[in-house]
């Protein structure tokens, strides 16, 4: 297939376009490589990539909807996986405007390109953050969503909102995916593995929020990029099951659905700091602090309607994960 893949120099973007190249679709890289964090990272991600037969490269924002438009003109896409965003929920709080551009206007214009280029599915990135607030654990798609507490998780829901709107209007096949923590090699410098182990190895204290006692589903990238490829393969159609008398966000009798892809098994922050500590070999100075504004207690997935419909299972546990990830920052960065 001919692949597009949005925020393709990013953690998941990067990884999951070496799955697609591996198995023999060709893929188009979208991506304005923004300095949200370390850009250096994003290049080294793309540096991989660049050689690789099938895999092209457009640099530019999904803002930027002549440039957007073009790509689509020109590799013609069947599909489509949207996962440039901006991301982060305690940066949200600083830069509200950076999530209406790229997270409203962005997809908007994703969703009309799919619309008028005939793409056969769209697979788009949502987040655990759409829970918001709410307590009842593990977090299921059928769960009402409506109480976001970062501007984030409410652009994150309101992606889910329109690509509804083009699935019932248009029939445009989408799938949103609740990512839950995703970590590994090549992650996110903004995310807690990624700045725990650099810390750590330096010898510097760490801030541990909510003094380390919130629980989270950390999932691998290898996990989160097989689940993501088992829902590109599955083009949704109507549900014959859906109830308009009794309706849940999580189906429709549009081509639409939405998936949480998680671990499905909770660890507490204190444990994950262990298993880093483990892992580089050195004690962590932990600078014990209360929750963040923005930030939840506790994250669990119950993804048992992805593993009904795609045959998805995650595989690899967070003794080994973070294993895997120290092993990888050591070695790319020389510590």
């Amino acid at each position: 297939m001919r692949v597009l893949i949005t925020g393709a120099a990013g953690f998941i973007g990067s990884t999951l376009a070496h799955r697609l190249l591996d198995r023999g679709d060709e893929v188009l890289g979208y991506d304005n490589l923004n300095d949200y964090y370390d850009v250096r990272l994003k290049q080294a991600r793309l540096d991989r990539l660049t050689p690789r037969a099938g895999f092209s490269f457009v640099k530019a924002s999904l803002e930027d909807r002549e440039a957007l438009d073009a790509a689509f003109d020109a590799f013609k896409p069947q599909r489509v996986v949207n996962l440039a965003a901006q991301a982060g929920v305690r940066y949200s709080l600083e830069n509200p405007r950076a999530y209406i551009d790229a997270n409203i206007v962005g997809f908007l214009n994703v969703l009309e390109a799919c619309r008028h280029k005939g793409v056969e599915h769209l697979v788009y990135a949502s987040s655990s953050s759409v829970y918001g607030s709410n307590r009842k654990l593990p977090f299921a798609v059928e769960d009402s969503v409506d109480h976001p507490v970062s501007l984030y998780a409410a652009s994150k829901k309101a992606n889910e909102l329109m690509a509804h709107t083009y699935s019932h209007l248009f029939r445009l096949p989408t799938t949103g995916l609740r990512f839950f923590t995703v970590y590994g090699p090549w992650g996110r410098p903004d995310m807690a593995l990624f700045l725990f182990t650099k810390k750590i190895l330096a010898g510097e204290p760490i801030d541990v929020f909510n003094f380390g006692k919130h629980t989270r589903d950390f999932t691998y990238i290898d996990d989160i990029v097989e689940g993501v490829i088992r829902t590109l393969d599955r083009v949704p159609g109507p549900d014959a099951g859906f109830d308009p008398l009794a309706p849940t966000p999580a189906t429709s009798a549009a081509p639409y659905r939405v998936y949480n892809i998680g671990n499905h098994t909770p660890v507490q922050l204190s444990r994950y700091i262990e298993l880093i500590e483990e892992a580089t070999g050195k004690k962590a100075i932990k600078n014990l602090l209360p929750l963040q504004p923005g930030d939840v207690p506790d994250t669990e997935a119950e993804v048992s309607a992805l593993m009904r419909d795609t045959g998805y299972a995650p595989e690899t546990p967070v003794e080994v994960g973070v294993k895997r990830f120290v092993e990888w920052y050591r070695g790319h960065y020389g510590v």
